[in-house]
Formats: structure tokens, sequence, C-alpha cells
């Protein structure tokens, strides 16, 4: 029997390393992990998941995102014909944003962002997986965030703060974290929850996701 293809995106400026603790059955599923590039000047996020999508070279694959890494293989989906599409900590539309996503489209806020402080690991860490890090763990998940470009930065956060999608995909499967922060449980509908997954639960929550994301993977939808 052939194997089921995975392609892991992660998470705004972080490198496939996130996913070092994630295992699967290896007679079953083949991983591969991709990366975020440094998108082209005026690169529209359509366009940007067209270019990543010609890294996937299997075809049918499942295809798996973290975070903003969740929103971009929703636009792969288009380009590709995957079995699944599985978002994790992540949002399926605009309509399951927080408040704040929403204030800072309305007065474009997120333009004022200085993304050159992100040069400082800890700015950079909160922004990314929450602001509950603690200092401790810094040196831990700077390894994690290895795109740093200024370019990409500015780029990533305009894509996410102006998504335009409204009508939710309702073949995405999602598994969030019932104490995600950045995109609190409350405002998202229809997710398989994860009982103290946080932002970081692709890190945190490992085991859970090693014991669950197997059958979530194979099982047929009714």
């Amino acid at each position: 029997m052939s194997k089921i293809h995975v392609y892991f995106m992660p998470g705004m400026a972080a490198s496939p390393t996130i996913f070092e603790r994630i295992q699967l059955p290896e007679d079953i599923f083949e991983m591969h992990l991709l990366e975020w590039e440094i998108p082209n000047v005026g690169e529209s996020l359509v366009a940007y998941a067209e270019r990543i999508a010609e890294k996937v070279t299997y075809k049918n694959p499942i295809l798996i995102g973290v975070s903003f890494g969740g929103v971009l293989v929703q636009e792969m989906k288009q380009f590709l014909n995957p079995k699944k599409v599985i978002i994790i900590s992540s949002v399926k539309s605009n309509t399951e944003f927080p408040r704040r996503f929403k204030v800072a489209k309305t007065t474009k806020a997120y333009k004022l962002i200085p993304t050159t402080l992100f040069e400082n690991i800890e700015m950079l860490v909160k922004f990314s997986f929450g602001s509950s890090i603690v200092k401790q763990r810094l040196a831990l998940y700077e390894k994690f965030l290895a795109v740093r470009d200024k370019r990409y930065l500015d780029w990533a956060i305009e894509q996410i703060i102006n998504w335009n999608r409204i009508e939710i995909d309702e073949e995405i499967i999602h598994i969030h974290g019932d104490a995600d922060e950045v995109f609190p449980p409350k405002n998202i509908k229809n997710f398989i929850p994860v009982k103290g997954g946080t932002h970081i639960m692709i890190l945190s929550k490992y085991r859970w996701l090693n014991d669950n994301l197997p059958k979530i993977l194979i099982e047929e939808k009714a």
C-alpha cells in the first residue's frame, strides 16, 4: 500500500523545527516539511499560496498548517487536490478573528507595528506564540522562529489581518486548544478541542497530537 503524504506548514515566522516532536507511523505516512519563503514585492496571499503549492510534489496529499500556516494551506487547497486540510491553532475565516484583529484592519494599525523590533527575540516570540510565554523559555522558542526578514514579517502581518475569507470551508478539519490566547476559542466554531492547549500546543501538546493525529488523518468523513 502506498504511503499517505502529509505536508506540514509552520506558523508565522516559524521554521519547520516546530514539528520535530510530531511523529506519525512511518509504515502509513510520509511527512514533508514546508518552509516560508520571502514574498515577492506586492505578492498577494493567493499568489504566494500558488507558489508554495508547487513544492507539493505528491498527488492527493494531506495539508496541515499551524496558525498563519493554517490560513496558507486553506488558500493552497484550490491549487491542489488534497485528501484533507487540517488546521491547528488557526482560524477558518476572518469571522473567527478576535476583536483586536478587526480593529487593526479597520484602523490599519498593523501598518504601525515596528517589525524591526522583532530582531529582539522576546518581542517576536510573544507576537507569534502569545504573551503568556515566560522568559525562561525564550531560548527554547528562539530556535523555532527562524524567519526574521522585515519584508516577510510586514507582508505576513498584512496578509493575516486583511484575509478576506468570510465563508467557512466545511471540509476543513480544525484542531484548537481551549486555552488559545491568540485565537480565543469563544470566537471559533466546529473544532476538535484540546484541553489546556494554548497557541503553542504544536510544541506543548505534541503527545496529544501524536496519539490523535493518525486516526484523524485516516478517518473517512461520514
